[in-house]
């Protein structure tokens, strides 16, 4: 038996029905892929290379004012301290406190390109370690000894990342620096830290990663200066890089304390004050 031969209509129709699904199916597509599910914030995570795209940051820049001009610390015994420029600049004489009522006076070269200023002084102290160039990794720990407003104190702190930091009071100066969350300080210590400028941040060996150079209260971050720029401050005001041994325990929150004090007893980690 013959099945009846459909219309010609219905032909053409079931033929242009296939011609278009091919061309359907065969069109190419640009559509991106579904974006992946985002990275994890993982504690520890290293840091990547300074980039012009780090967020900014603006501070005010501090004042040398009051007997405390701010710290410094020890890189060569010869005589050789490192600073925050802000510390020493406008000073007429700038010294270093060896004892109470007793200064020595120190020559002062600024670095231009940073917050960085070294002292030479005759005689020095022994000097503290730099931490070697390599990763820097978020949440890591810092110890910031020194002398805010004047007197003993230090902070704790934990690593954020870089940040681009602008600072009003001395031509709108912008560099490269590590943020730091405080998580400690000494008890009875103001809000402002003023005076700690110039401190060693030191990671949990003892080993300097940066100089302390401002702090933002309201964000409970204290900034300090990158190790490759501390490198290069001390390398343009005469000095080589210290190749000290570390300080002898490690640090933790729970002893920062009394190697900050062990360091200012050695004189390893002093205070910078202006003389008129």
């Amino acid at each position: 038996m013959r099945l009846p031969r459909p219309p010609d209509w219905l032909i053409y129709v079931g033929v242009v029905a296939v011609l278009t699904w091919a061309a359907i199916g065969l069109q190419e597509r640009a559509d991106p892929p579904p974006a992946p599910p985002p990275m994890p914030r993982l504690a520890g995570a290293p840091l990547g290379p300074a980039s012009p795209f780090d967020p900014s940051v603006v501070v005010k820049a501090p004042t040398t004012t009051g007997p405390g001009a701010g710290t410094a610390f020890s890189v060569a015994a010869s005589g050789v301290w490192l600073t925050a420029r802000h510390v020493v600049e406008g000073c007429a004489k700038t010294a270093i406190v060896v004892a109470p009522g007793s200064a020595v006076a120190a020559v002062v070269r600024v670095d231009p390109r940073g917050d960085t200023a070294v002292l030479v002084t005759k005689g020095g102290a022994p000097p503290l370690p730099l931490a070697p160039l390599g990763p820097l990794r978020q949440g890591a720990a810092a110890f910031h000894p020194g002398f805010p407003l004047g007197r003993a104190g230090e902070a704790a702190s934990r690593l954020v990342g870089r940040q681009r930091l602008v600072t009003r009071g001395r031509g709108g100066q912008a560099q490269q620096v590590l943020a730091w969350a405080e998580v400690g300080r000494t008890a009875d210590l103001p809000p402002d830290l003023a005076g700690l400028s110039g401190a060693p941040a030191l990671d949990s060996q003892g080993r300097v990663v940066g100089v302390t150079i401002a702090q933002a209260t309201r964000r409970g971050l204290i900034y300090t200066t990158t190790p490759r720029s501390l490198r290069a401050a001390l390398i343009g005001g005469g000095a080589g890089p210290s190749t000290a041994a570390a300080v002898g325990e490690p640090i933790t929150t729970g002893t920062y304390g009394r190697v900050a004090d062990d360091l200012r007893r050695d004189l390893r980690v002093v205070a910078v004050v202006c003389l008129d």
